[in-house]
């Protein structure tokens, strides 16, 4: 009974975030008090294949079964109260759209579980790639938000991080020219280069060579594999004293940074034009 329980208790919450899942138990229902209502001579149930073909899209194989064997024991009985031998027509061809639906939730849910074990792998990788920043540093308080531009992406081009150093906090945030792996892999090159020489660079103009000679070196690894393409990243350094009222932000040829004074009053912080 235990077993029994918690399957309804999975069942109806199912149900209750998506009440799409009872769409093939309202059709059959539908045209089961249909074929009653209406004569002989309308063919109601010659429809009810698609409520296994329906259940298909949205249960698993044993659920399309079950309804599947339900709407072919209707016909049958419908076909025995009615005197309608033209019906056995119609209960073969709920027998076999039913086993063809069946194979159909079967293969569904094999592409489902494949899907869900990449978006564990995209998960992980993101979260390797870029790493939790904490909610204060120091005197810091710090908000951060990863959003891609691709629906449903998971990982992408752009990338930050932050490293507590002795010279201060540091911060980088940058988008890499392109998309897909070529672009995660030079995300992953220059968060890399970042996070081991943000603790021993003087400055932040060290720190950017450092991240420049990182990201030459791989678009020149990627070139000699003959991959076409020049591949690069914008970024924006930003130095954060412990003691002290005042930030330095060096910006790689990215748009320069909001800084919000108050909760409607946005503006652009003022840097040099970029040069190559």
């Amino acid at each position: 009974m235990k077993v029994f329980d918690g399957i309804r208790a999975r069942w109806r919450g199912r149900v209750r975030q998506d009440p799409v899942l009872l769409s093939p138990l309202l059709l059959t229902l539908l045209l089961a008090v249909l074929a009653v209502l209406t004569p002989p001579e309308v063919p109601i149930t010659r429809l009810l294949p698609a409520a296994p073909a329906l259940a298909a899209a949205l249960w698993r194989v044993g659920p399309t079964l079950v309804l599947g064997l339900v709407c072919l024991l209707g016909v049958a009985v419908y076909s025995v109260m009615s005197s309608d031998h033209s019906t056995l027509f119609t209960a073969g061809a709920i027998g076999a759209v039913t086993v063809a639906a069946a194979y159909a939730s079967h293969l569904r849910l094999q592409r489902e579980h494949t899907l869900t074990e990449v978006r564990a792998v995209a998960d992980t990788t993101q979260k390797v790639l870029l790493r939790p920043i904490p909610r204060r540093v120091g005197p810091l308080e710090i908000e951060s938000l990863y959003l891609a531009a691709t629906p449903h992406a998971r990982v992408g081009g752009d990338f930050y991080a932050l490293a507590d150093t002795r010279y201060g906090i540091r911060l980088v945030i940058g988008d890499v020219r392109g998309k897909g792996l070529p672009a995660l892999a030079v995300a992953a090159a220059v968060l890399g280069s970042f996070r081991e020489a943000a603790y021993e660079a003087t400055d932040l103009i060290q720190l950017a060579h450092r991240l420049d000679t990182t990201l030459t070196r791989h678009d020149a690894a990627v070139l000699a594999h003959g991959d076409p393409g020049e591949l690069f990243a914008t970024a924006t350094l930003v130095e954060i004293p412990a003691y002290g009222s005042h930030a330095k932000i060096l910006s790689c040829g990215h748009p320069p940074p909001l800084i919000l004074r108050h909760a409607a009053s946005t503006s652009w912080i003022q840097t040099i034009p970029p040069r190559p």
